[in-house]
């Protein structure tokens, strides 16, 4: 298969991943609303927790104190240290444009979170107690998101500097697997609905691959982008 036909194949993958993620918030965020998917949501967290003290996560003492950390990883503050680590790398190897699509995305999707949040309003979790603090609404889950889209874009960044195909593997698995975790630790903390979860999966995904493919046109129209891209890192 020639280089233009597995590219050609490749953002035709991205189109149609991007539309199933879009279709698939929709469905699942309209069953949500519809309240269709509460009694399945109430009944993984209470699965969760002890029969005789629900305020005690089932697993052994140190589970809880994993998924504490782990759920940091997701927090505001981590992808805050995490991106501006990215971007003075950038800085330094003066790769400015592609600093400015970083942020484009980061800055973009904090936004967009926000946004649906404040659209959809649910409730936090009240069938179990939180074993973390929280302060905003419930759907979608702004770790799952948020870290879906910095780790994504990241991964995709760092990704395009490895020539190994086994080593740009390994960096697009770590970018899935570190959401995936940050996910379930919100559940298994209490604090947001397993469909929470998945819809800031979803959603996080759904931006990534977004920018993702707006960046691919940029780079198809700006030479200076497209050296940018290629030139290694001195």
């Amino acid at each position: 298969m020639s280089q233009q036909n597995v590219a050609v194949t490749r953002l035709f993958g991205m189109l149609l991943l991007l539309g199933v993620c879009c279709l698939g918030f929709i469905a699942l965020s309209d069953e949500v609303s519809e309240g269709e998917t509460q009694d399945f949501d109430e009944r993984v967290l209470r699965a969760l927790r002890s029969p005789e003290d629900p305020l005690v996560p089932r697993g052994p003492w140190w589970l809880r104190l994993t998924a504490e950390d782990v759920t940091s990883l997701g927090g505001a503050p981590v992808l805050f240290l995490v991106t501006l680590a990215v971007c003075g790398f950038l800085v330094l190897v003066r790769r400015y444009r592609t600093l400015l699509l970083v942020l484009v995305a980061t800055v973009g999707g904090t936004l967009l979170n926000g946004a649906l949040k404040q659209f959809f309003s649910r409730p936090r979790p009240s069938v179990v107690p939180h074993l973390k603090q929280v302060m905003t609404t419930s759907f979608p889950s702004g770790h799952a998101m948020l870290s879906a889209i910095v780790y994504l874009t990241l991964g995709a960044l760092l990704a395009q500097l490895a020539e190994s195909r086994r080593v740009k593997a390994y960096i697009l698995m770590v970018a899935l697997l570190l959401p995936l975790l940050v996910g379930l630790t919100r559940v298994y903390l209490g604090v947001h609905y397993p469909t929470d979860v998945l819809g800031g999966w979803v959603a996080g995904l759904a931006w990534a691959l977004l920018t993702a493919l707006v960046a691919r046109g940029l780079r198809r129209r700006s030479t200076a982008l497209r050296e940018e891209t290629r030139r290694e890192v001195e």
